[in-house]
């Protein structure tokens, strides 16, 4: 077996990393990943399809915490082109399943490993959006970006008083799209953590973290307030950084870099060898190409599914 390629490392991130927070039921070529409990842990789900990579299901597809697995060494874990064609028929199938679960109807796949099943899907009736990949050059410096004076940089463990806040604050921000100042500020930012710390989504996300299977990092005001936020899913020493957001009133002083620089620095220093993000603006994509990211392939998912990043 060669080594594997990029477009390999990545399929095979998005075909086990959702293994630490939801279980699998088989639809021919397509896996629907059930989230073990309420919560959104992983992204907006889980609860998406995605295809079948050819090849069993790697055991232990995702080892606790942040460690390094070579996917060489992953052995059937590999990914590869899919291994059975994807018919109307399938998607039929888990749609019908996720509107038996409740669920979104949502489906996440790699644009150059299954370029057919994107008409397949706008066939069934529900609409496609792009998220084109980029990737961290492994040999690129990231030196810490600079911040306002008095803010900080943080990773969170489980138990920081600080985490309903930071995990409020990317609502508020994908809420209010785009990079300029918006009203959205303190106040706002307390009453969503209220309700998250009311519904439970607080307690759900803390074993998340005490496994290592999410990494949150946070940007603090010096009273102590988030000011941008993002976390990492790290499997087989490859991760996607997402849920980077910044508040709306302190946006525009580089603290949505700051983070970015300061996940992906933790990320290599604890075993992750593969970097990469999605994105949704070219202003985004701009401030991440200045960090050494570059073009990676597109991720395609249903325009209307739960946000990625929340």
């Amino acid at each position: 077996m060669g080594e594997p390629t990029l477009r390999d490392r990545i399929e095979l991130y998005y075909a086990t990393v959702p293994f630490g927070f939801a279980d699998a039921e088989e639809f021919g070529p397509l896996r629907l990943f059930v989230r073990k409990r309420e919560g959104a842990p992983y992204y907006g789900g889980p609860n998406h399809a995605y295809p079948v990579p050819a090849g069993p299901a790697p055991v232990d597809p995702v080892p606790a915490g942040p460690v390094s697995v070579d996917p060489v060494a992953a052995g059937s874990a590999s990914s590869g082109p899919v291994g059975m064609e994807i018919t109307a028929a399938d998607i039929a199938r888990v749609r019908a399943r996720q509107r038996e679960l409740g669920v979104a109807e949502s489906f996440e796949w790699l644009a150059e490993v299954v370029p057919s099943l994107r008409a397949l899907v706008e066939a069934a009736g529900l609409p496609v959006a792009e998220r084109p990949l980029m990737v961290l050059d492994p040999h690129h410096p990231l030196p810490p970006q600079p911040l306002p004076e008095g803010v900080t940089i943080r990773v969170l463990d489980a138990d920081n008083p600080g985490l309903p806040a930071v995990l409020a604050l990317p609502r508020l921000a994908f809420a209010d799209v785009g990079t300029a100042v918006g009203p959205a500020g303190r106040a706002e930012l307390a009453m969503v953590a209220e309700k998250l710390v009311a519904d439970g989504t607080v307690e759900t996300i803390r074993p998340t973290l005490l496994t290592g299977h999410k990494v949150l990092a946070a940007a603090f005001a010096p009273d102590g307030t988030p000011l941008a936020a993002g976390h990492y899913h790290p499997a087989r020493g490859i991760t996607e950084i997402g849920g980077i957001g910044t508040l709306p009133t302190a946006r525009r002083q580089g603290l949505g870099a700051a983070v970015m620089a300061a996940l992906a620095t933790h990320a290599r220093e604890h075993g992750v060898h593969t970097v990469f993000l999605a994105y949704a603006e070219a202003a985004v994509a701009r401030i991440y190409a200045r960090l050494g990211f570059r073009p990676a392939g597109t991720t395609l998912l249903i325009a209307d599914q739960p946000a990625r990043g929340q």
